[in-house]
């Protein structure tokens, strides 16, 4: 999930699946070049559960998407 996208940005996008009976347990990544701790703490709040900095490296991103499954 990125913070800028068209017609609503991550944060709306993350409080409406933590807010939905049926998504509110999906595992939530951010991605953005926003990066600073404005941004990681307002991810938190909507309930984000990991925040990831662009640039990033791909090992980056699978290892979070492992960790966050559970597998």
């Amino acid at each position: 999930l990125d913070i800028e996208m068209p017609r609503m940005d991550g944060f709306d996008v993350a409080r409406n699946v933590r807010n939905s009976e049926e998504l509110s347990s999906l595992p939530i990544i951010m991605i953005s070049s926003r990066s600073g701790s404005k941004h990681r703490e307002k991810a938190a709040a909507c309930g984000v559960n990991h925040f990831l900095g662009k640039p990033y490296q791909e090992e980056e991103l699978l290892s979070l998407i492992i960790k966050t499954m559970g597998l």
